[in-house]
C-alpha cells in the first residue's frame, strides 16, 4: 500500500528516494532522518537500533540522496562513501541489497565491494578508479592505504560507515580500524564517521572511540552523537527440552534434539542453526543429514570452507533454495536473508548481544518478531540459555570493554604508512594519537615501536632481512628498499589462525581448509566429513590434502580457534538464578530436582559467593570450584592451583573445567582451600607459570607475525606452521636473553595475560575468595559437579564425538550424586 502525502515523513528527502519508499509501501523510519539530519551537518554518528530496523539503509541513504538529481550538483568523481564490514559474506550481502534501491531509483552510482576474495586486476583498477561505494574489510582498508596512490583515492572520501562495529572494535581488528581511520581522516579532513549496531551494551564508549580527538585540544576524546532506533517486535525465544528423556547432564553438541531440529526444518520454510565452533557446524550438519528422510535441500557454512562453496550457499539462501543452513559466527552479522523465519542456537548462546544479533537474522523486519529456539547440550546450559532468554526478554545487552591499543598493530600500521610514501614521525604521532585506541601513546613508546620497524630492536639489529624502514638526514622516514612493500602487501593482517592446509579434489575444486595439525594425522585411504561430505585422501601434497568422495565417515576436522567467552552479565545471572528457589518453578522437573537435591546435601553457591567442595571419588580426592568466571579463567585457575598444590605436598593429579566449574583432583585431599586462592598466586605461579609454558611463546608468535617480524608469505612460497613456529621460538628466545624489554615481549605479555588467561576476571575472582569463599566437604560426588565431572578424560575429544559415551558415564555420576542415603533423609 501506498502511504499517502498526511503519512510521510517531514524530512529533506530527494523526491526520488522518497519516490522509491512509496512505491514500496515503507515509510522512513525517524532514526534513518535522524542520521541523515547528522549527515547535513556534518556529525559523527552511532546508531543504534534493533535487527530489521533498516540500518544499512540509515547508513547509506544520506549517499543515496547525495546522487539523486534533485539534490542538485552530483559529488565529484571518485571515492564517495566507504563501508567497513568484519565479514566478507556482510559486504556481498550488503551490496546486493545496497544496488536494488540504486537500480530502481536509478541513482549514477557506482558499487564495488574488495577483500580477500577479489581478483588482484579489480583491485589495481580500484586504485586508479575507484568506485562511488567500496565495500571492504578493516584489514582491506589498512593495505589499501599502504598504496602512494591511496592519497588520490581518499581525497573525495565524504563518508565511512561501520557496520556491525561491536563485532570487532574492542580487538584488534579494531585496533587496525582505528588507526585506519586516523589516516584517512588525515587524507580527507572533511570525512564523517558512522557506526552502526543492534547489540550494544555500552554506547558511551563505541561514541568515544568513533570520533576523532582533535589536534591540539584540551586532550579529551570527542563523542559521536548517538540516534537510537525505533523499537521493534520483541523477540519470540524458547528452550527446546527432550520430549520424553531429562536434561543431559553432560556434553555440548544438543546431539539429543537432532530429531526435534529436523521437525522444526520440515514445519519452517527456512530454518539457520547456529553453532559456536566450526567442529558442531559439519557434526550438526552430518546429524541432520542422518534423519534427513525427505533429502530436505540442507547446508552448512563456515569460515573454513572455500569461497567458492561459502558463496554458493550464500546465493542458495538468498534465493531461497534451501531449508535450513548450520552454520557458525561466519553469519552472526547483519546477514539479509528476509524468509528466514527460524533460528536455532545450538549449545550455550555464552551472552545475550551474541543471541539478540542471532535471532534478529529470523524474519528481519522490524514490526515482526523473530523466533528462535535455544537447545541446550547440558543442565548448566539450560540454565545460561534461561538466563540469556531472560536478559533478551528484558532487552539487556551485554559486550566487552575497549582496552589500549596493541603494540603490534601499531606496528603493522607504521610498516603500511612507510609504503605508501616517506612520513615526518612528529606528524605520525599527532595522527596516530587522535585515535582512542591509542590517545596514551607517548613519544617514548613511539620511539621503540619505530625502531623496531627501523631494524627489529638491539637484538636483531645485526640482520638486514630486519632492517625496513630509514630515517634520512631531514629526519623524514621511508623504505630501506621498495621490495619492502610488497614483503609487507604479503603478510599484512591481523588474524593469525593456525597453518591451514587446503582440501581439494585432484581436478583441482577445493572445499576449503584444515588445520595443519588435523592434516598430519592424515594418510592415504583415510575419511574424513567435511563441507557436508564423507571424504577419501588420496595424498597430503605440500600444502594440499587431496580428496575423493567416499561412501562414509565418523572423523570431522576440529580446529583449536578461542572459545566464546561466557559474559560477566549472563554469569551473574545464572548465579542469582541458583540463589532465586522461588524461581525455580519454571525450570523442568529434572532440573529442578538437581538444584533441590545439590541444596539438601550441600549448598547452592550465592552471587557474589565462591562455593567450594572437596569429595573423594574413585579413590582419589577431588575439589569443585565453582566460579561462574568462563572457561579462559578456570583453565588458567587449575594450571595456577595445581602448581600451588604440587608446592604444599597434595600431589595434584590434574583438572578440568568448563565455563561454570574447575574440578581439580589429587592423591591428598584439600582440607583448606583458602591457601590455594590467596591472589598472590598471580605475581608468584601466574609469573612462572607463563614464562615457562607455550602461552607466552604462542602469544609471542601471533604478535610477531601482525608486527610483520615473521613473514609467513613469499612470493610463490608460504612458510608452513613448523617452519612459523621454528623461528618465532628461535627469536623468542634471543631476545628473552639479550633484550627482555622488546616491544614484542611487551605485547606478548599483554594479550598473553589479558586474552588468553582472562586475569581480570581471575583477579577479582582471588580477591573474591578471600572474604566470600564457602568450603562444603562431602562424602561423595555432588550433584552440581556432575557436569564438569564428566568431561574428564574428554578434553581433548572434540565436542560431540563422544555424547553417547558421556551420556553413559554421566548417568553413572548421576546415580551417585543423587542418592539420598536413609540417615540423610532424617
Amino acid at each position: 500500500m501506498v502511504l499517502s502525502q498526511a503519512e510521510r515523513p517531514k524530512g529533506p528527502v530527494p523526491v526520488e528516494v522518497q519516490a522509491w519508499f512509496d512505491a514500496r509501501g515503507w515509510r522512513i523510519r525517524r532514526h534513518q532522518l535522524d542520521m541523515l539530519s547528522k549527515a547535513r551537518a556534518g556529525a559523527d554518528a552511532l546508531l543504534v537500533a534493533d535487527t530489521g530496523a533498516g540500518k544499512t539503509l540509515a547508513g547509506f541513504l544520506p549517499t543515496l540522496c547525495d546522487f539523486a538529481p534533485s539534490a542538485g550538483e552530483a559529488p565529484e568523481d571518485g571515492l564517495h562513501t566507504l563501508y567497513v564490514s568484519p565479514l566478507k559474506a556482510l559486504a556481498h550481502d550488503v551490496k546486493r541489497n545496497l544496488l536494488t534501491p540504486i537500480e530502481e531509483i536509478g541513482l549514477p552510482i557506482r558499487v564495488e565491494t574488495r577483500s580477500g576474495d577479489t581478483s588482484s586486476d579489480r583491485k589495481k583498477r580500484q586504485r586508479t578508479k575507484p568506485p562511488h561505494v567500496l565495500l571492504t574489510t578493516p584489514e582491506s582498508l589498512s593495505l589499501l592505504l599502504s598504496y602512494p596512490e591511496s592519497m588520490e583515492m581518499f581525497r573525495t572520501l565524504k563518508r565511512v560507515v561501520i557496520d556491525e562495529v561491536h563485532a570487532f572494535a574492542t580487538g584488534k581488528r579494531g585496533d587496525l580500524l582505528a588507526l585506519a581511520l586516523a589516516r584517512l581522516q588525515t587524507l580527507a579532513p572533511d570525512m564523517q564517521r558512522v557506526a552502526l549496531s543492534a547489540t550494544l551494551g555500552n554506547p558511551l564508549s563505541f561514541q568515544e572511540w568513533l570520533s576523532p580527538q582533535a589536534p591540539g585540544d584540551t586532550g579529551e576524546i570527542q563523542a559521536a552523537d548517538l540516534v537510537l532506533g525505533e523499537k521493534g517486535a520483541p523477540a519470540e525465544v524458547e528452550i527446546l527440552l527432550p520430549i520424553e528423556e531429562r536434561v543431559p547432564w553432560g556434553g555440548h553438541a544438543g546431539r539429543w534434539a537432532v530429531d526435534q531440529l529436523m521437525q522444526a526444518i520440515r514445519d519452517n520454510r527456512t530454518t539457520l542453526i547456529f553453532t559456536n565452533t566450526r567442529f558442531l557446524a559439519e557434526f550438526i550438519f552430518q546429524c541432520l543429514w542422518e534423519v534427513n528422510e525427505e533429502n530436505l535441500p540442507i547446508g552448512v557454512h563456515h569460515g573454513s570452507l572455500s569461497k567458492e562453496a561459502r558463496r554458493k550457499v550464500e546465493d542458495a539462501m538468498a534465493a531461497g533454495e534451501l531449508r535450513a543452513l548450520v552454520c557458525t559466527a561466519s553469519l552472526d552479522l547483519g546477514v539479509d536473508w528476509g524468509d528466514i523465519d527460524l533460528v536455532v542456537q545450538m549449545g550455550a548462546p555464552k551472552g545475550s548481544s551474541r543471541l539478540l544479533q542471532r535471532i534478529g537474522r529470523a524474519g528481519h523486519r522490524l514490526d515482526t518478531a523473530s523466533r528462535a529456539v535455544l537447545v541446550p547440550g547440558n543442565r548448566f546450559e539450560f540454565l545460561e540459555a534461561m538466563a540469556a532468554k531472560d536478559a533478551v526478554d528484558e532487552g539487556m545487552r551485554d559486550g566487552e570493554d575497549f582496552r589500549a591499543g596493541g603494540l603490534d598493530v601499531l606496528a603493522q600500521h607504521v610498516m603500511a604508512c612507510a609504503c605508501a610514501g616517506p612520513f615526518h614521525e612528529e606528524d605520525l604521532l599527532a595522527e596516530i594519537r587522535s585515535s582512542m585506541a591509542y590517545a596514551w601513546l607517548d613519544k617514548a613508546v613511539f620511539d621503540r615501536v619505530l625502531h623496531f620497524v627501523e631494524s627489529g630492536g638491539y637484538a636483531l639489529k645485526a640482520y638486514d632481512k630486519f632492517k625496513r624502514i630509514t630515517r634520512d638526514k631531514q629526519g623524514v622516514w621511508r623504505l630501506t628498499h621498495p621490495n619492502q612493500a610488497q614483503r609487507h602487501r604479503m603478510n599484512a593482517g591481523i588474524i593469525v589462525d593456525s597453518e591451514m592446509l587446503q582440501v581439494r579434489f585432484k581436478n583441482g575444486r577445493q572445499l576449503g581448509k584444515v588445520e595443519e595439525r588435523f592434516a598430519a594425522q592424515l594418510s592415504s585411504g583415510d575419511t574424513f566429513f567435511f563441507a557436508g561430505m564423507s571424504l577419501e585422501v588420496e595424498a597430503v601434497k605440500d600444502m594440499d590434502v587431496i580428496v575423493r568422495a567416499a561412501k562414509k565417515s565418523a572423523t570431522i576436522p576440529s580446529y583449536g580457534g578461542l572459545r566464546l567467552p561466557l559474559t560477566t552479565h549472563l554469569a551473574t545471572r545464572v548465579q542469582a538464578m541458583l540463589d532465586d528457589r522461588a524461581g525455580w518453578g519454571r525450570f523442568p522437573d529434572d532440573v529442578r530436582e538437581w538444584l533441590e537435591v545439590q541444596d539438601y546435601r550441600s549448598r547452592l553457591p550465592k552471587p557474589g559467593e565462591l562455593l567450594v567442595e572437596s569429595f573423594p571419588h574413585a579413590k582419589k580426592h577431588y575439589t569443585a570450584y565453582y566460579t561462574f568466571e568462563g572457561w579462559n579463567a578456570n583453565q588458567s585457575l587449575g594450571m595456577l592451583i595445581t602448581r600451588r598444590m604440587e608446592s604444599l605436598g597434595l600431589m595434584p593429579a590434574g583438572f578440568v573445567a568448563n565455563d561454570y566449574t574447575l574440578a581439580v583432583w589429587g592423591l591428598k585431599p584439600v582440607t583448606d582451600p583458602k591457601p590455594l586462592l590467596s591472589p598472590d598466586i598471580l605475581t608468584e605461579e601466574f609469573t612462572d607459570w607463563v614464562t615457562e609454558s607455550h602461552l607466552l611463546r604462542r602469544a609471542f608468535r601471533e604478535v610477531a607475525v601482525i608486527s610483520g617480524l615473521i613473514e609467513r608469505q613469499h612470493p610463490g612460497k608460504r612458510k608452513t606452521g613448523k617452519q612459523v613456529t621454528f623461528s618465532t621460538d628461535l627469536i623468542y628466545d634471543v631476545l628473552k636473553k639479550y633484550e627482555p624489554d622488546h616491544v614484542l615481549l611487551e605485547a606478548a605479555w599483554t594479550d598473553a595475560r589479558a586474552r588468553m588467561t582472562d586475569v581480570g576476571r581471575l583477579a577479582d575472582l582471588l580477591e573474591r575468595s578471600q572474604h566470600e569463599l564457602v568450603h562444603v566437604e562431602l562424602d561423595r560426588v555432588s550433584p552440581l559437579a556432575v557436569p564438569v565431572m564428566t568431561m574428564i578424560g574428554r578434553e581433548a575429544v572434540p565436542q560431540g564425538e563422544v555424547d553417547d559415551e558421556l551420556l553413559l558415564e554421566a548417568e553413572t555420576l548421576a546415580g551417585e550424586a543423587m542418592r539420598i542415603e536413609p540417615k540423610e533423609a532424617h
